[in-house]
């Protein structure tokens, strides 16, 4: 049976992965994300989902490698995880009233090499000024110490107290890892979550 690894250190991509019933591993890709740009979120991440899952491929050939990123853009400017709750709390204000697109790739390697990649986009609209007090928002900081979430979002959780509404083909992509396009690569790549 071929090897399964995940590319990634989230505890959330694990979390969503481990939904479908199969066997894999965890190891840190060891991409420094700060070396990749782009014009646009949808290219920067999928350069990124790319990036991990050919790294960690490099050195586990003959296993299945899934990559993934996501990248988030509001009003112009991209929004990476904050890293403190200070920051959590500037982006969730900066956000409010706006709408956030979210990208999420993912890259899957096949035990041949060969490379398969999707991305799906996730709308977030924020509540405004008048329903969402700096207050509220700060609660919100407090209680879920959202500091490793690009935008500051944890729709899992009580994030979903600050949104308007979500638009996705794939509920979990907003998570930071699309299980239905997944499940698609994965197929093409040989494994099967039903069998």
């Amino acid at each position: 049976m071929t090897s399964l690894i995940l590319a990634s250190t989230s505890r959330y991509r694990a979390e969503l992965l481990t939904r479908l019933g199969l066997s894999f591993r965890t190891v840190a890709p060891q991409v420094d994300e700060s070396a990749y740009s782009a014009a646009n979120a949808r290219d920067l991440a999928c350069s990124l989902a790319q990036a991990k899952a050919q790294a960690v491929a490099g050195n586990h050939s003959g296993s299945v490698i899934i990559g993934s990123d996501q990248v988030a853009f509001c009003d112009g400017r991209f929004l990476g995880k904050p890293g403190s709750l200070e920051a959590a709390m500037e982006q969730l204000q900066f956000q409010r009233g706006k709408t956030t697109q979210f990208e999420t790739a993912i890259c899957v390697v096949d035990a041949l090499g060969r490379s398969s990649l999707a991305c799906v986009t996730t709308n977030v609209g924020w509540l405004d000024a008048s329903l969402l007090s700096d207050a509220q928002i700060e609660a919100y900081v407090q209680k879920e110490r959202p500091i490793d979430c690009a935008g500051a979002a944890k729709s899992e959780g009580l994030g979903v107290t600050l949104i308007a509404h979500m638009r996705s083909d794939d509920p979990t992509a907003l998570i930071g890892l699309p299980l239905i396009a997944l499940t698609g690569l994965l197929r093409k790549a040989g494994v099967e979550p039903l069998t």
